[in-house]
């Protein structure tokens, strides 16, 4: 086997020097693999939902057009790289392989099941056929191969949820993980698209840690989401708001608190434009997470500057030390939004 790097930019492409994240294209070639990497058969793509909701909007809905979008970026990029949004996704499947030089050293063998905990905008995949697609919750059944670089993350899946429930969680485990580091006892906390996927189990994590003084916001455009919000009571209110209106978010939220705003504003949105809204929110010297790929750092960094609001802005880290375990601990927790979650994502 020849000698990979660790982070993968031996398939790197073009542009050479970089590496595959921000690659345009990458070598997606699974005939022979390196000694650093594991080979994956592929069984399920998990988009993430900025990158699902702008090719569900090209394709005007149109199932077959969205294969065809998703088949002609993996074509040219040997990877699933949102050529829009920037964004991917992460996948499901069983080991065939693992390199030679990570034999012994991790505990993976053939047939494992694993969902990546890396960016599908990174990881090397080829797609052989798409078999179905579930717009519903940003999924694509696929037969295909799949590369994970030694520095790859990784999880086994857990034996006690669907596959599918696994993946869904699992490809949001980032965004509870860092709630649970920014909120307080005490605090005010608005979370955005808070009854998506990734927003309820923030709401979920920021009620345990805010404590009998402290005051959880779930705002979401949706009428079931809020619905949803209130039937597994992870928030104080659950209101509607529309993140792209600015002086909306700004206004409810200010009479809501009295003047006081939000000590912590999470931005769970998968659409564009909803960076100030998060920003008029949040008090000064408070925090707002974006945790949405959708998320322009310019028109963050510019607009709050314009507004004169100093608010530390943090960008979504898809990864946290043992974020998979606390995100799958909060369905085994909560019946509520275990069974919420096993309608939507099974």
């Amino acid at each position: 086997m020849k000698t990979g790097n660790k982070y993968g930019t031996h398939r790197v492409i073009e542009p050479k020097g970089v590496l595959p994240q921000p690659a345009t294209v990458v070598d997606n070639n699974m005939s022979e693999i390196y000694d650093n990497e594991i080979l994956i058969d592929v069984d399920v793509l998990n988009i993430d939902s900025a990158s699902f909701t702008q090719i569900k909007d090209q394709a005007k809905g149109n199932i077959e057009e969205i294969k065809s979008i998703i088949l002609d970026i993996v074509a040219k990029q040997g990877k699933m790289k949102n050529p829009v949004t920037g964004s991917g996704g992460m996948l499901i499947g069983s080991i065939e392989k693992v390199g030679s030089a990570l034999e012994g050293k991790i505990n993976l063998q053939k047939g494992d099941r694993i969902a990546t905990l890396v960016s599908l905008s990174l990881t090397p995949l080829y797609i052989e056929e798409i078999l179905d697609i579930k717009p519903e919750i940003d999924q694509v059944k696929i037969k295909g191969k799949a590369i994970l670089f030694e520095s790859g993350i990784y999880a086994k899946l857990p034996t006690d949820l669907s596959e599918t429930l696994a993946l869904a969680v699992l490809d949001v485990c980032g965004a509870p993980a860092q709630t649970e580091r920014l909120v307080k006892e005490g605090d005010t906390v608005v979370v955005l698209g808070a009854g998506g996927k990734s927003g309820i189990l923030c709401c979920a994590v920021a009620k345990e840690l805010v404590g009998e003084n402290g005051m959880v916001i779930g705002a979401d455009y949706s009428d079931e989401n809020i619905e949803r919000l209130k039937q597994v009571e992870v928030c104080h209110h659950a209101i509607k708001l529309n993140a792209t209106d600015a002086l909306q978010c700004y206004e409810t939220i200010d009479k809501l608190t009295n003047g006081q705003l939000a000590d912590v504003v999470i931005n769970n949105v998968n659409i564009t434009n909803t960076e100030m809204g998060s920003i008029l929110m949040c008090k000064d010297r408070g925090t707002v997470y974006f945790f949405s790929m959708a998320t322009s750092f310019t028109k963050a960094a510019l607009g709050a500057e314009g507004v004169g609001k100093d608010v530390d802005m943090l960008i979504g880290n898809g990864y946290a030390m043992g974020h998979a375990d606390m995100s799958i601990d909060i369905l085994r927790k909560s019946e509520k939004i275990r069974k919420l979650y096993e309608e939507l994502y099974t």
